[in-house]
């Protein structure tokens, strides 16, 4: 349910939306402009094929029009024993509603559903809100390590982002 103020004028009018999880299919991509580039995209697209495979699972939080305003991929091939969380991205007008945590429960008990007792991820240092999310959810910090991708920027070129990652996991 996403409980979200009116106006700023009164900001104790809210708007009660009801929400579900699924899993993400091709037919949702163009709906899912928000969560990135044209790039960005294309890797979702591939991570779905390997859904089909049963390598992962990808999921989205939809309204009741089907539409998706949260996504997410848990990978069962990066961690042994473990899924392994990422691509998590939230509507941005939509964040600090409880939408990355009922993404996060769904790919938690998908996990747990394979047998698994562990989920892991990565989250960028320069994100604190998203660290704070996965502190209150249980994840504790176990090590740090560098990543790297591709980023499309809007003139279409292609760049190479670097950053430092803070590794989380959580038992269940």
């Amino acid at each position: 349910m996403i409980d979200t103020p009116v106006s700023p004028e009164s900001p104790a009018a809210t708007i009660a939306l009801p929400v579900s999880v699924r899993d993400l299919l091709p037919r949702d991509l163009p709906a899912c402009t928000w969560s990135g580039s044209a790039t960005h995209l294309r890797h979702v697209e591939h991570e779905l094929a390997r859904a089909a495979a049963g390598e992962a699972d990808y999921l989205a939080v939809c309204t009741p029009a089907d539409l998706p305003v949260a996504i997410g991929g848990i990978d069962y091939q990066v961690c042994e024993g473990a899924g392994y969380l990422w691509q998590l991205a939230v509507l941005p007008a939509l964040q600090s509603r409880g939408l990355g945590t009922l993404l996060i429960r769904a790919a938690e008990q998908k996990i747990r559903s394979r047998g698994l007792h562990r989920a892991e991820l990565a989250v960028e240092e320069d994100n604190p809100r998203a660290r704070a999310l996965y502190e209150r959810l249980g994840y504790a910090a176990y090590g740090r390590k560098p990543d790297a991708w591709d980023e499309e920027a809007p003139d279409g070129s292609v760049h190479r982002h670097h950053t430092m990652c803070t590794l989380m996991r959580k038992d269940f």
